[in-house]
């Protein structure tokens, strides 16, 4: 069986931490930032968990 590869989109957008955890950034802050609030764009700054539903495709995805 040959080795399964790493999906190359998710390895771009998605860290690992030291304890495992999946870390991602989160979406809308890339453009159309006038109209937004400084406490929603600060908040969509921050990276955030997956949602526990997704983290067992997304591990598959990084050959994890």
């Amino acid at each position: 069986m040959p080795k399964m590869k790493t999906d190359s989109g998710a390895k771009k957008r998605v860290k690992v931490t030291g304890s495992g955890r999946l870390r991602r950034r989160k979406a809308f802050k890339s453009h159309l930032l006038e109209h937004k609030s400084a406490e929603r764009k600060r908040r969509l700054g921050r990276e955030t968990d997956f949602a526990p539903g997704d983290e067992k495709q997304i591990k598959r995805m990084l050959g994890m």
